[in-house]
């Protein structure tokens, strides 16, 4: 087998981490020989069980956009603070002009959100939450603003450690 070809082997590892393409764009660049088309893709990928992360890439082709994008979600993948299969607190994120309101909701209601923040919450492992998206509705500014949100979150156990109080003093 020549090196190239072992180069451009794939080894998947199911390490469990689902990825959700979100968003193909078709971007150009005017040079001097004329327009330079290549294409920008946004992935999220999570574990479903709190850890979640998203990538953004651009390269001449979509499925070389597509796994570059995915590296960079695999690197830039945050754990979140789950209260049972919702979000501990109310939080909006912000990113741009884009707002979405992220906000618990009791067992068995679903994910009620829209369509970029829907694949964020989801592959988070989010069972249960209502969102709402404000301003811009652009798939890249949702998912940025969701991903925002999702990281100012803050467990019981972290506000009380701030605090230098007990847990059961913060949940009254």
């Amino acid at each position: 087998m020549a090196r190239r070809e072992r180069e451009r082997e794939e080894v998947k590892v199911d390490d469990g981490i689902k990825s959700k393409l979100v968003a193909v764009n078709r971007v150009s660049k005017t040079v001097k020989g004329g327009r330079n088309m290549r294409f920008s893709a946004l992935v999220v990928v999570g574990d479903g069980n709190g850890s979640v992360g998203m990538g953004m890439a651009k390269a001449a082709e979509v499925p070389e956009a597509i796994k570059k994008a995915e590296a960079l979600a695999r690197r830039d993948m945050v754990k979140i603070p789950l209260s049972e299969t919702t979000i501990p607190h109310e939080i909006i994120g912000v990113f741009g002009k884009s707002q979405v309101l992220l906000r618990p909701a009791p067992e068995g209601t679903g994910v009620i959100a829209g369509s970029s923040a829907r694949s964020v919450v989801e592959l988070a492992g989010i069972r249960n939450i209502t969102t709402k998206s404000y301003g811009s509705r652009n798939p890249i500014n949702c998912v940025k603003a969701t991903m925002a949100g999702l990281r100012q979150l803050r467990s019981p156990e972290q506000i009380a450690a701030m605090r230098g109080k007990s847990v059961e003093e913060i949940l009254g």
